[in-house]
């Protein structure tokens, strides 16, 4: 998967077309990640127990990794991914579009 924790991606198509956000979690065998305020969805939840009240509860729920573009730190824009060796061996993410490395 092209695509990890914690990295900055902006929504390709659908109704979250345009969003930006940050990676919560990736699931490299299903392809789908969940991103923060994109694909809100709304679950009723039952009380469980004193401490956790039941209600509507809106979280977000996973997209296909296939629809997102990661956002380059150095120019801003979406930009495909290439992939680059280093000299110690080391495999590294690369920007298209202004050359910067993403993984340090």
């Amino acid at each position: 998967m092209h695509i990890k924790k914690e990295d900055r991606v902006v929504v390709i198509s659908g109704k979250d077309k345009n969003k930006k956000g940050k990676v919560l979690v990736c699931e490299p065998k299903t392809g789908r990640l969940v991103v923060e305020k994109v694909n809100i969805v709304t679950k009723h939840e039952k009380p469980k127990g004193q401490g956790k009240p039941g209600g509507i509860v809106h979280q977000e729920a996973p997209i296909p990794a296939s629809k997102v573009m990661l956002v380059c730190g150095k120019c801003g824009k979406a930009t495909r991914i290439a992939y680059k060796l280093l000299s110690e061996g080391d495999k590294v993410r690369v920007c298209k579009k202004c050359g910067e490395t993403f993984d340090k």
